[in-house]
């Protein structure tokens, strides 16, 4: 029986990376996690959004210039979340190694995992605050629209079989959803991905879903009709600018820049 509480108390972001595809896009603003989005830094959109998932406590995971980042961060930030911030030091490897920086910080299973350069819709933390992962697992919010996905080529696929994750990679030809890039999680997945590290010198989120995923222990939770967007290029940004000032009914005016 799974006596997992339903919704995380603890969000983990993560904002360790180079960002070096989005940098110069937005004037003045060199680290990705500080690129305003529509007037609010990204980084600070995702603090808000786990907020709203019902988490109490939030973990940064920083790496690349990770002291300015924080700085920003208590500077700036004036919400809800008991902030702490994890350092990656081997930030320039895969992402899976920044969800581990952060594991001494989790006191408490379901947790959340998020990126700090998706820009997500307010349902989709409605869906995380009532969600329960599966026992010794985790679940994936994937969205199945995938004829609508901006960048297609660069999004990471996944392929779902009766609501679990059999496959998942940027290089899948056999797929029928895309990764948002948030994550409920039990303590598995850390585990699975120290596994992987252990092995390769290194790893990837994709690498610890995929081994819960051989398991039967990675599930898909449908996002409907949410709204997310990756945000990794200049051309990216502006879409997803365009598309939260038109959710919120103002005028789309988009930086040339």
């Amino acid at each position: 029986m799974n006596c997992q509480a339903a919704g995380p108390r603890t969000g983990v972001v993560l904002a360790a990376g180079l960002g070096s595809r989005l940098a110069g896009a937005r004037p003045g603003f060199r680290l990705k996690p500080l690129t305003p989005v529509a007037g609010m830094p990204l980084l600070l959109r995702t603090l808000r959004s786990v907020a709203l998932a019902g988490c109490r406590d939030v973990v940064i995971v920083v790496g690349y210039h990770g002291e300015e980042v924080e700085a920003a961060v208590r500077q700036y930030y004036d919400g809800p979340l008991q902030v702490h911030i994890a350092y990656n030091p081997h930030y320039a490897l895969q992402n899976g190694l920044s969800v581990l920086a952060a594991r001494p910080y989790v006191a408490a299973e379901p947790f959340l995992v998020m990126m700090a350069d998706h820009v997500v819709g307010d349902e989709l933390m409605t869906l995380v605050r009532a969600h329960v992962p599966p026992a010794q697992g985790a679940t994936l919010l994937v969205d199945y629209r995938v004829d609508q996905i901006f960048d297609l080529a660069d999004a990471t696929k996944v392929r779902v079989e009766n609501g679990w994750i059999v496959d998942i990679g940027k290089q899948l030809t056999n797929y029928n959803a895309i990764d948002t890039g948030v994550f409920v999680c039990s303590f598995a997945l850390m585990d699975a991905l120290e596994a992987v590290y252990r092995e390769r010198g290194d790893a990837s989120l994709s690498d610890g879903v995929r081994r819960l995923a051989q398991m039967r222990r990675m599930a898909a939770l449908d996002i409907g009709n949410g709204f997310w967007q990756d945000v990794d290029t200049p051309e990216m940004l502006a879409y997803a600018e365009a598309q939260l000032l038109a959710r919120a009914g103002q005028p789309v005016t988009l930086h040339s820049s």
